[in-house]
Protein backbone atom coordinates (compact mmCIF):
# COMPACT_ATOMS: atom_id res chain seq x y z
CA UNK A 1 0.00 0.00 0.00
CA UNK A 2 1.45 3.40 -0.98
CA UNK A 3 1.55 6.32 1.43
CA UNK A 4 -0.07 9.57 0.36
CA UNK A 5 1.86 12.46 1.90
CA UNK A 6 2.38 16.19 1.49
CA UNK A 7 4.14 19.05 3.27
CA UNK A 8 2.55 22.37 4.24
CA UNK A 9 4.04 25.60 5.50
CA UNK A 10 2.13 26.17 8.74
CA UNK A 11 2.38 25.90 12.50
CA UNK A 12 0.59 22.93 14.07
CA UNK A 13 -0.19 22.06 17.67
CA UNK A 14 -2.13 19.19 19.21
CA UNK A 15 -4.87 19.88 21.74
CA UNK A 16 -6.50 16.89 23.38
CA UNK A 17 -5.11 14.61 20.66
CA UNK A 18 -6.44 16.73 17.77
CA UNK A 19 -4.15 18.71 15.50
CA UNK A 20 -4.89 22.38 14.86
CA UNK A 21 -3.11 23.72 11.75
CA UNK A 22 -2.45 27.49 11.74
CA UNK A 23 -1.70 29.04 8.35
CA UNK A 24 -1.18 32.58 7.14
CA UNK A 25 1.33 34.90 5.50
CA UNK A 26 4.79 35.41 7.02
CA UNK A 27 4.61 37.53 10.17
CA UNK A 28 0.86 36.98 10.63
CA UNK A 29 1.22 35.37 14.06
CA UNK A 30 1.22 31.62 13.39
CA UNK A 31 4.02 30.90 15.83
CA UNK A 32 2.67 33.41 18.37
CA UNK A 33 -0.68 31.63 18.43
CA UNK A 34 1.07 28.24 18.63
CA UNK A 35 3.15 29.49 21.58
CA UNK A 36 0.05 30.80 23.38
CA UNK A 37 -1.66 27.44 22.88
CA UNK A 38 1.43 25.54 24.07
CA UNK A 39 1.42 27.76 27.16
CA UNK A 40 -2.16 26.56 27.75
CA UNK A 41 -1.19 22.87 27.44
CA UNK A 42 -1.07 22.17 23.69
CA UNK A 43 1.88 20.17 22.32
CA UNK A 44 3.94 21.16 19.29
CA UNK A 45 3.57 19.14 16.11
CA UNK A 46 5.55 21.46 13.84
CA UNK A 47 6.49 25.11 13.48
CA UNK A 48 6.76 26.64 10.02
CA UNK A 49 6.26 23.23 8.39
CA UNK A 50 4.35 20.01 8.87
CA UNK A 51 4.17 16.66 7.13
CA UNK A 52 0.63 15.47 6.42
CA UNK A 53 -0.01 11.81 5.68
CA UNK A 54 -3.30 10.13 4.84
CA UNK A 55 -3.89 7.08 6.99
CA UNK A 56 -7.25 5.46 6.32
CA UNK A 57 -9.97 8.10 6.75
CA UNK A 58 -7.68 10.52 8.60
CA UNK A 59 -4.96 13.01 7.78
CA UNK A 60 -2.23 12.64 10.39
CA UNK A 61 0.10 15.58 11.02
CA UNK A 62 3.75 14.74 11.73
CA UNK A 63 6.70 16.89 12.74
CA UNK A 64 8.97 17.43 9.73
CA UNK A 65 12.15 15.41 10.39
CA UNK A 66 14.62 18.25 9.80
CA UNK A 67 13.00 20.62 12.33
CA UNK A 68 11.13 18.27 14.68
CA UNK A 69 10.78 19.79 18.14
CA UNK A 70 12.10 23.21 17.06
CA UNK A 71 10.10 26.41 17.54
CA UNK A 72 11.46 29.71 16.26
CA UNK A 73 10.62 32.48 18.72
CA UNK A 74 10.96 35.94 17.22
CA UNK A 75 13.58 38.05 19.02
CA UNK A 76 14.61 35.01 21.11
CA UNK A 77 15.86 32.25 18.81
CA UNK A 78 15.10 28.59 18.26
CA UNK A 79 13.89 26.64 21.28
CA UNK A 80 13.50 22.88 21.73
CA UNK A 81 10.13 21.44 22.72
CA UNK A 82 8.57 17.98 22.86
CA UNK A 83 6.56 17.20 19.75
CA UNK A 84 3.86 14.71 18.77
CA UNK A 85 1.83 13.51 15.82
CA UNK A 86 -1.96 13.91 15.75
CA UNK A 87 -4.94 13.67 13.38
CA UNK A 88 -5.64 16.97 11.64
CA UNK A 89 -8.99 18.27 12.88
CA UNK A 90 -9.15 21.98 11.98
CA UNK A 91 -7.34 24.59 9.88
CA UNK A 92 -7.25 28.23 11.04
CA UNK A 93 -6.34 30.71 8.29
CA UNK A 94 -5.02 33.93 9.87
CA UNK A 95 -6.59 36.92 8.10
CA UNK A 96 -7.18 40.49 9.27
CA UNK A 97 -10.52 40.49 7.40
CA UNK A 98 -11.84 37.29 9.01
CA UNK A 99 -15.62 37.55 9.40
CA UNK A 100 -17.08 37.73 12.88
CA UNK A 101 -19.04 34.47 12.45
CA UNK A 102 -18.04 31.46 10.32
CA UNK A 103 -21.35 30.88 8.59
CA UNK A 104 -21.21 28.35 7.08
CA UNK A 105 -17.99 26.61 8.12
CA UNK A 106 -15.96 25.88 5.00
CA UNK A 107 -13.94 22.73 4.32
CA UNK A 108 -10.74 22.17 2.39
CA UNK A 109 -9.82 18.85 0.89
CA UNK A 110 -6.39 17.67 1.97
CA UNK A 111 -5.23 14.30 0.67
CA UNK A 112 -8.86 13.48 -0.15
CA UNK A 113 -10.23 14.28 3.34
CA UNK A 114 -12.47 17.31 4.01
CA UNK A 115 -10.99 19.35 6.87
CA UNK A 116 -13.00 22.21 8.49
CA UNK A 117 -11.33 25.55 7.76
CA UNK A 118 -11.99 28.84 9.54
CA UNK A 119 -10.76 32.33 8.68
CA UNK A 120 -9.30 33.56 11.96
CA UNK A 121 -8.37 37.08 12.99
CA UNK A 122 -4.80 37.21 14.30
CA UNK A 123 -3.32 38.99 17.24
CA UNK A 124 -5.79 39.82 19.97
CA UNK A 125 -5.44 38.91 23.64
CA UNK A 126 -7.87 36.00 23.66
CA UNK A 127 -6.72 34.38 20.42
CA UNK A 128 -5.57 31.14 22.10
CA UNK A 129 -8.92 30.75 23.88
CA UNK A 130 -10.81 31.40 20.64
CA UNK A 131 -8.66 28.81 18.83
CA UNK A 132 -9.42 26.17 21.48
CA UNK A 133 -13.15 26.87 21.20
CA UNK A 134 -12.96 26.79 17.39
CA UNK A 135 -11.42 23.33 17.56
CA UNK A 136 -14.09 22.08 20.00
CA UNK A 137 -16.95 23.63 18.03
CA UNK A 138 -15.92 23.08 14.42
CA UNK A 139 -13.11 20.50 14.36
CA UNK A 140 -13.53 16.90 13.29
CA UNK A 141 -14.58 15.02 16.40
CA UNK A 142 -15.37 11.59 14.98
CA UNK A 143 -13.71 9.67 12.18
CA UNK A 144 -15.59 7.55 9.71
Amino acid sequence: MSTIETQMQASVVAIGGHALLIEGPPGSGKTSLAMALIDRGAVLVGDDAVTLRREGAQVISYPPPNIAGKLEVRNVGVIDLPCVSAPLSLILTLREDAPRYPDPVQHREILGIAIPTLPFRPGDAVQALRAEWALRQHGISEWA
